[in-house]
């Protein structure tokens, strides 16, 4: 049985850990759809600051003045009530000496105006009763008397009062039976008669009212000045954050030596502290790793430049051991094409080293001249055979012209359409337009399409890093993997732009664009209007 009531337990306990975790991203999501809604300024800490303050200033405000004002009407109408029965008891004691004898109406009416005389008063009003007699001073007009009242009085040997509310005017009205006593140690007992007195408490409704103004009035001081304080507090919480966020923004501009000045021993100053020690370790370690970098970049460009003169000996021994090949026997002329291979592949990467070596150090200058750009295509392709292998699709001779380095931009096109004829598939294409962005500014657009598989999703964020190369979706090469690389520093140089796709066909797409004069975006226009 125990082992029974230890499983439904444990399925108990699982089923509500189960709710529980339903209800907590459902509250997360309710809280942040709430928070979404709040204007962006109010999300802030000094508006936040602002309304606790607030929030709490009203509420201390609000509850005591509901105390302070319960008390003092409290004691207000207490002591006004009390005065009252005090004085209506003497005087109804002074005229009740005659009792148990009925009394007549003159008499009675003789009592009403001696109790009257006592408790006269602005607006005060008395009436006597006894059985079916009624006395009433200063005149008949009573018709402040509840049934509740009266029949409290029938059954009570005490003064018996009730406040009522006329018209906006409040009236205490008191009932008062007269007793008498038939001898000495006796009970006494009702005599019949019963005195009610009617008194105006404007006055004190007077005195409510200014109390009720004077906690309006303070509470009002109060929120005044939390909003101050609120602010105050804001502005001394808010200064060390301010000053971490602009440190923050320096350190992020690569201002890594900023420090924030620590002050106090609170949060915020552990903050600063902490902020403090990380900038320290973060900027060791960012110069710490530049120098390692600056020493691989001065490797790279030692190991290069050592490279290219062993390199220009053997390739001139291969230049000249190529034209004998075909005189040599099958297996030397084969060793001798893997060596001449090798030397021109590696050639092409000290090259490729040598020229990443100089965007790095900052050495790269820019030979800029007017050109013809589709007859600097033209001469790209002409100058590496690959006229038949490329189809065109550009402007007439002397339409599309622009300032840029011609051996850069030879580099550009070389690298793109090679990469398109090794890794893609035919047809490859280049074309040539403008697109005007603004009414100042156009480009030119070069673009170099292929029909292969094209890019790898996966691949494409990495398309122009070094020496990164998408073998997973291309056919694996032996290129260095620093063409793209090289290709988009080259077009950044020229204050260019370079972007990756693939068409909705198939193939990839590499557009190239670079910044065009205004009056030459018009000729160029022209020039295609004809």
């Amino acid at each position: 049985m125990s082992g029974q009531r230890s499983v439904r337990a444990r399925k108990h306990i699982r089923k509500r850990e189960a709710v529980s975790a339903g209800q907590g991203p459902r509250q997360a999501r309710f809280y942040r759809a709430v928070l979404a809604k709040v204007p962006l300024p109010l999300r802030g800490l000094r508006s936040r600051l602002v309304v606790a303050f607030v929030l709490v200033a009203t509420a201390s405000a609000l509850s005591t003045g509901a105390v302070a004002f319960r008390e003092a009407r409290t004691g207000v109408l207490q002591q006004s009530q009390d005065s009252v029965i005090r004085q209506f008891r003497t005087s109804v004691d002074a005229v009740a000496v005659e009792t148990p004898v009925a009394p007549s109406l003159a008499r009675l009416q003789k009592a009403v105006n001696q109790v009257f005389q006592a408790n006269q008063s602005q607006g005060r009003r008395v009436l006597a009763t006894y059985g079916s007699l009624r006395a009433y001073a200063p005149s008949a007009d009573f018709d402040k008397l509840s049934p509740e009242l009266r029949r409290s009085v029938d059954t009570k040997r005490a003064a018996v009062f009730q406040r009522v509310n006329d018209d906006g005017h409040p009236w205490l009205v008191v009932g008062m039976p007269v007793t008498y006593n038939s001898g000495e140690g006796t009970e006494s007992k009702l005599s019949g008669l019963v005195m009610y007195l009617v008194v105006p408490q404007d006055t004190e409704q007077a005195y409510v009212e200014a109390m009720v103004s004077a906690i309006e009035h303070a509470t009002l001081v109060a929120l005044c000045l939390a909003v101050v304080l609120a602010l105050l507090a804001a502005s001394g919480v808010l200064r060390p954050v301010r000053a971490l966020r602009g440190a923050t923004r320096r350190m992020a501009e690569g201002h890594l030596g900023v420090r924030l000045a620590v002050n106090g021993s609170d949060e915020l100053a552990d903050l600063s502290r902490s902020f403090n020690h990380t900038a320290a370790a973060l900027e060791e370690s960012v110069a710490e790793l530049r120098r390692l970098e600056a020493q691989a970049r001065r490797f790279v460009a030692d190991v290069s430049h050592e490279l290219r003169t062993p390199l220009a000996a053997m390739s001139a021994v291969t230049d000249v051991l190529d034209e004998k090949a075909l005189r040599l026997d099958e297996e030397t002329s084969e060793a001798l094409q893997l060596i001449s291979e090798g030397t021109s592949r590696l050639s092409v990467l000290v090259n490729d080293l040598m020229e990443i070596s100089r965007f790095d150090a900052g050495a790269v200058e820019l030979n800029l001249d007017e050109i013809d750009l589709a007859e600097s295509v033209q001469r790209t392709l002409a100058s590496r055979g690959w006229q038949g292998r490329v189809e065109t699709h550009l402007p007439r001779p002397g339409v599309l012209r622009t300032r840029v380095d011609p051996r850069r931009l030879d580099v550009v096109m070389a690298n793109l359409i090679g990469n398109a004829l090794r890794h893609g598939a035919p047809p490859v294409r280049v074309s040539m337009g403008v697109r005007e962005e603004r009414a100042d500014v156009a480009w030119a657009l070069i673009e170099v399409t292929d029909g292969g598989p094209g890019i790898a999703e996966e691949a494409m964020p990495h398309i122009f890093e070094r020496f990164y190369k998408a073998s997973t979706t291309r056919t694996r090469s032996e290129s260095s993997g620093l063409g793209l690389a090289i290709t988009a520093e080259n077009v950044h140089l020229h204050g260019g732009r370079i972007s990756a796709a693939n068409l909705p066909g198939g193939g990839a797409a590499f557009t190239v664009e670079l910044p065009l004069h205004r009056d030459t975006a018009a000729a160029a226009d022209a020039g295609s209007a004809r």
